[in-house]
């Protein structure tokens, strides 16, 4: 019995941290756009829209664009389909084409 209340305690423990972990605007856009995990997206996470720490790539760029005439620091499902009709990488290609195929809209060697 308390092999299995201790199995059950570290589970929980490791889901929780797991959860605070994420930070909530990967969440936002993982609902959004579903990302499949061994697509090219899928294993950007953060750097679907960062280059390394805090600095932004084109896409990141655009998003932030908006969140500033939007008066927000919080990604939502508006600000990510705000700019889903431009084109970040100027490879010919639409964010939200990029988005629906797993490429990355930040990388103009990455499209469908």
């Amino acid at each position: 019995m308390r092999v299995r209340c201790y199995i059950i305690l570290v589970l929980t423990f490791v889901l929780v941290v797991g959860v605070l972990a994420t930070p909530k605007h990967m969440v936002t856009f993982n609902r959004t756009y579903s990302p499949p995990k061994d697509s090219a997206l899928g294993k950007a996470k953060c750097a679907a829209c960062h280059v390394k720490g805090k600095e932004l790539n084109l896409y990141g760029k655009d998003l932030q664009k908006v969140m500033r005439e939007k008066g927000t620091k919080d990604v939502t499902v508006e600000i990510l389909k705000a700019v889903e009709s431009l084109d970040s990488d100027k490879d010919g290609v639409a964010n939200l084409n990029e988005l629906k195929a797993g490429t990355l809209p930040a990388d103009s060697k990455s499209k469908p």
